[in-house]
């Protein structure tokens, strides 16, 4: 006799079942929006202490004026930990160039509709959705969900119904189901991740996972 599958799983199930696990996490610790949207750049395929260490060779000195005015083979070496280091010198010039429209104001680009907004991070060299996504949500607050690849993998194990899976598809998924708030995605964002690195890795480690109940590939890479 086939096995049964399990019941949908909702984002708001995720949510509930991490939070009561969790607690309310403390999350990407920065000391301002632009420290924000540098960090969104510098994670880019690599592991977020090489951003540390990154954004720690600036000392007191990371501000966008800076990073506009160093000279970009400069400005590689100071960030030369995150890797990729010529390629995300460009970026990091780019999206700094964009910001200076705003006149380097959080609070200006905050008035801008979020489309729009959303719009112009994609248009710039190495934004992508989700580091454009991530600088929405945690340089400026607005409710946008940032489905990385710790959801990503979640989600292909857990049953939530997420159409095709790509970016856009779970983005909207866990956006059409949660209240639109930034505070949630931003907790149910970093929820996830502390999960996906303790329990739902490449090789998860299932045992004491909040959620291996609901789980249909519990033990499966």
């Amino acid at each position: 006799m086939p096995k049964a599958a399990k019941p949908p799983l909702t984002p708001e199930a995720v949510y509930a079942a991490l939070l009561a696990r969790y607690g309310r996490p403390r999350w990407w610790p920065a000391r301002g929006p632009y420290e924000v949207i540098v960090g969104a750049v510098l994670t880019q395929n690599t592991a977020w202490g090489n951003v540390e260490k990154a954004i720690a060779n600036f000392g007191d000195g990371l501000s966008p004026e800076t990073v506009g005015a160093m000279p970009t083979e400069e400005l590689a070496e100071v960030i030369r930990p995150a890797g990729f280091f010529n390629q995300k010198a460009g970026y990091l010039k780019a999206v700094t160039a964009w910001y200076a429209r705003y006149g380097f104001d959080a609070a200006a680009a905050r008035r801008e509709p979020l489309t729009r907004l959303r719009g112009e991070l994609l248009a710039v060299r190495g934004i992508g959705p989700e580091t454009a996504d991530s600088i929405l949500l945690y340089a400026f607050g607005f409710p946008v969900f940032v489905a990385d690849a710790y959801t990503a993998r979640l989600c292909a194990r857990l049953p939530i119904n997420v159409g095709k899976g790509g970016y856009g598809d779970v983005k909207r998924a866990f956006e059409r189901a949660l209240p639109q708030s930034a505070r949630v995605y931003n907790e149910l964002h970093a929820l996830i991740v502390i999960n996906g690195k303790a329990h739902c890795r490449k090789r998860p480690l299932c045992e004491g996972c909040p959620l291996v109940g609901a789980c249909e590939k519990r033990g499966a890479a």
